[in-house]
């Protein structure tokens, strides 16, 4: 797998996303909610999708008060919701725009760290279904939504253990692996076929809530707060990406 930077120093327009519509998973809190500030201060109508509305709400108010696009909220519980919540999400979401412009696959489940030997089937199976199999449905219900843009992104978060496998990482990282077999398998498919690119993005060593439960010990305020990577978020999602597809990316 050969993995790529985000451009050195790179600095992103402020009207990089003006006129697009993109979607955000996960985005009540870490860094689906520092993407969706993120995003609409560059331009972007956003779809705040999660589970927990109040979050959700907040993230709204916060993107209302900095003179932002009016977002929109849409709440999902991957972990749950079947088949026909998707479809019926990607009828309502082209009765109400013509196209849309990007996703960002965020929402993830951290489940049991723990030997494979020891670990519990009903955890498992709930880390799969957030992680890959609730994007394969969202991703494959809005395809027809990204064909109608000039040109689309879809950004999948992936993880150092999705790359080489540790021990005690457990279901997280087969299901970071499989995220990066979907990407890889979704580009390609689309590559020659469409506008829409397709690309993970691990954003390594993070502050967030799922950081600290994995790594207990550590000095949280020893890794950058997820405000401090959005260059990299931005760049995958606006033009300036234009033409990459099927790389994987780390965000610093």
């Amino acid at each position: 797998m050969s993995v790529s930077g985000i451009p050195p120093h790179y600095l992103p327009r402020a009207d990089l996303l003006t006129g697009k519509t993109v979607l955000v998973t996960g985005a009540g809190d870490g860094i689906g909610r520092s993407a969706a500030l993120s995003y609409a201060s560059h331009g972007a109508t956003v779809l705040l999708l999660g589970r927990t509305p109040g979050k959700l709400e907040a993230v709204y108010d916060e993107i209302e008060a900095a003179g932002g696009n009016k977002p929109a909220i849409i709440e999902l519980d991957l972990s749950t919701a079947p088949e026909d919540s998707y479809a019926s999400l990607a009828d309502n979401l082209a009765s109400e725009l013509p196209c849309l412009h990007g996703i960002l696959h965020n929402a993830a489940l951290l489940g049991d760290r723990r030997p494979i030997a020891n670990a519990g089937y009903a955890s498992w199976l709930d880390v799969m279904q957030v992680n890959v199999n609730a994007q394969f449905l969202l991703t494959r219900y809005l395809l027809p939504l990204l064909h109608q843009a000039p040109v689309a992104s879809i950004v999948l978060t992936s993880s150092s253990v999705g790359r080489t496998g540790k021990a005690y990482w457990g279901a997280y990282a087969v299901s970071k692996f499989a995220t990066e077999g979907f990407m890889q398998v979704l580009a390609s498919e689309l590559e020659n076929t469409s506008n829409i690119r397709v690309n993970s993005l691990n954003p390594r060593a993070t502050n967030t809530a799922m950081r600290r439960a994995a790594y207990p010990a550590e000095t949280p305020t020893n890794n950058p707060a997820p405000q401090d990577i959005m260059g990299a978020y931005l760049f995958l999602m606006g033009d300036d990406s234009a033409g990459i597809t099927g790389g994987a990316f780390d965000a610093r």
